[in-house]
């Protein structure tokens, strides 16, 4: 049992890492690159919303190498779990009951894609970021009321730097606003993200929850099944809502229109397709790595990344509040990682502690 217990840890760290790198382009990619579709001509919110989960056939790639690994390996050799059955041919490892999950939650991706589209098409990225940055508020509550998440006085001081780095943006982010935009439509904005980052801190936790309660055993590969579902069911809210505004339709005639070129408007699309879909895979695997509250924190503290790449894209002015938002959340990320372990420190000396005792309990019985 020591020795499956080493080997899942020595897996869980390497893609864990991976799924960090994954997460970190979609963070720091997926907006910026709606914002620039946006900026030149792009008004198709439905549109950006599709593209978010759109990219989903890209994770047959992993899918059929996992496939194709397990045909000739086996289980032991790759399972987080080697005490499971070696028959590993099964095309789908979900049951109806994760199926059931990944599809209700992804259902409500699709809804929160469209809110955090029309909130990117109409604020600057500096408050979209504050927004997001808030978000990890809203993912620590939910994570404590669904699957009991455990804090500490250093993530709870994370929670609390990170949140207030975020704030520190809406000290000044009018000089961020494009020329003629309308004070409503600024508000809508505003609401609709606020909106799109309570319902999101909701999901993250749902996703682990969803993972606790599955009656399966989880696996890497078994996350990008859900990955996928959740994405499928997603892009198929968007579709639908893009054939009833005609979207399809209008692509052609926005391509000719678009301020980059037509060649650029379909990089755009195709880009953020996939800088999308790599922004929801990490996050999904790093809850499975993790945990909901790890994955936002992660998301949290590469938003000032976000704000340095959009003073260099968009050419934004980087105020004195953007540093000290990035100080205040780097601050809050070695706060927390800082917490873990101390609290791993803690945890494997009562490990050793019982051992010790159960040790000595059974030299004294004998």
């Amino acid at each position: 049992m020591d020795q499956q217990q080493q080997n899942t840890t020595a897996m869980r760290r390497p893609l864990l890492v991976f799924n960090c790198f994954l997460l970190a382009v979609g963070t720091c990619g997926g907006p910026l690159i709606m914002r620039l579709y946006f900026l030149h001509g792009g008004n198709r919110v439905w549109l950006s919303s599709f593209l978010q989960t759109g990219g989903c056939p890209i994770i047959f790639i992993p899918l059929l190498i996992s496939y194709i690994h397990r045909r000739r390996r086996p289980r032991a050799q790759y399972s987080l779990n080697p005490s499971e059955p070696t028959n590993s041919t099964e095309m789908i490892f979900m049951k109806p009951r994760l199926f059931l999950a990944s599809s209700v939650i992804g259902i409500i991706t699709g809804f929160v894609d469209f809110l955090y589209a029309y909130g990117v098409a109409q604020l600057p990225v500096s408050t979209s970021a504050l927004i997001r940055a808030c978000q990890l508020a809203f993912t620590a509550g939910f994570a404590f009321w669904l699957v009991k998440q455990k804090f500490t006085p250093y993530s709870i001081n994370a929670v609390v730097l990170v949140t207030a780095g975020g704030a520190i943006l809406a000290l000044h982010t009018s000089g961020d606003r494009r020329a003629g935009e309308a004070n409503r439509d600024y508000i809508a904005g505003f609401l609709t993200t606020v909106a799109a980052s309570v319902v999101y801190g909701f999901i993250l936790p749902l996703v682990e929850l969803s993972y606790k309660r599955a009656r399966q055993q989880i696996t890497y590969t078994l996350v990008l099944e859900v990955q996928f579902f959740m994405s499928l069911f997603a892009t198929l809210v968007c579709t639908i809502a893009m054939v009833i505004n005609n979207d399809f339709q209008v692509i052609p005639t926005e391509a000719e229109a678009f301020g980059l070129g037509k060649a650029k408007y379909y990089v755009i699309l195709v880009l953020s397709a996939i800088i999308w879909q790599s922004f929801f895979l990490g996050v999904v695997g790093v809850i499975f790595c993790s945990s909901s509250f790890f994955s936002e924190i992660v998301i949290a503290v590469l938003l000032p990344v976000t704000e340095i790449l959009a003073v260099i894209i968009f050419d934004e002015k980087f105020q004195a509040e953007k540093t000290i938002s990035l100080i205040l959340n780097l601050w809050g990320f070695v706060s927390y990682f800082y917490g873990e372990i101390k609290h791993n420190k803690k945890k494997m000396k009562l490990e050793l502690q019982r051992r010790a005792e159960t040790t000595t309990t059974q030299i004294t019985n004998f």
